[in-house]
């Protein structure tokens, strides 16, 4: 499979970027997106230039490192990680448009690399339980109702890819921060800083310069993990009970 690839390049977060065209060829249908991107990196060095950055770890769409917009959609065409995504859903003579996450919280490090570091923060202001001292506790001690386990359970699949936020058209961290919010604010385990968990996370969402949310639904549809839209809506009647039960509002 021969293709002509069209790749964002930009040497620092204060350097200009643009789009600079490659021609790869001697591509397997069964290559991951981003072994194809190795097999260019390989051809790139050995002919003395600079290699194309970008994140990945696992790449076994777990981790949640690697994220690029391809082709104009948040991890390509199929709703998985672009690490899972293969060459069989491209055809051969394809021209393919690679960009870096676009979102002004997420600036750009080199290449296709971005900082995702804003995340980190979010979880850091309230995504966490109490933790007692003394030994672990029996199993099942705590009683947990299936509909919050399994809530729970679904909103704890995401893995901070930051899909969501390259695919909202405000550059919104709702559905990542709700996902995290909801996680824990429906287990008994979470209840002690239930209320400062919404206040604080949402807090340091707006802070790190997220755009808000208009329920465009473009998150939820880029998920790879499937975290589904209502998440978001889960958050807010948190917050409002949060304000509510501490006896303040907030505006804006």
């Amino acid at each position: 499979m021969r293709l002509t690839l069209r790749i964002w390049r930009q040497t620092g977060p204060d350097e200009p970027g643009a789009m600079t065209t490659y021609e790869v060829d001697g591509i397997s249908e069964d290559m991951s997106f981003l072994e194809m991107l190795d097999h260019l990196n390989e051809e790139l060095i050995l002919g003395g230039d600079e290699p194309v950055a970008f994140d990945h770890d696992c790449r076994e769409g777990i981790c949640g490192a690697c994220g690029m917009v391809i082709n104009g959609q948040a991890h390509g065409p199929e709703r998985t990680t672009t690490c899972q995504l293969h060459m069989r859903h491209f055809n051969d003579g394809d021209t393919i448009d690679i960009e870096p996450w676009r979102a002004s919280a997420f600036p750009v490090v080199k290449d296709l690399v971005v900082d995702r570091s804003a995340f980190d923060r979010i979880i850091g202001s309230g995504g966490f339980i109490s933790a007692p001292t003394g030994s672990a506790p029996d199993a099942h001690a705590t009683p947990v109702p299936k509909a919050a386990a399994d809530l729970a359970f679904e909103n704890a699949e995401c893995i901070g890819c930051g899909a969501c936020v390259a695919a909202c058209p405000n550059g919104s961290a709702m559905l990542f921060t709700s996902a995290k919010v909801v996680h824990l604010n429906v287990l008994p385990q979470g209840a002690p800083e239930r209320e400062s968990r919404v206040l604080d996370m949402v807090d340091t969402m707006d802070a790190e310069g997220f755009g808000g949310c208009t329920n465009t639904g473009e998150c939820a549809t880029a998920c790879p993990k499937g975290i589904p839209l209502p998440t978001i809506a889960a958050m807010n009647r948190e917050y409002l009970r949060a304000t509510v039960k501490g006896g303040k509002r907030r505006t804006g």
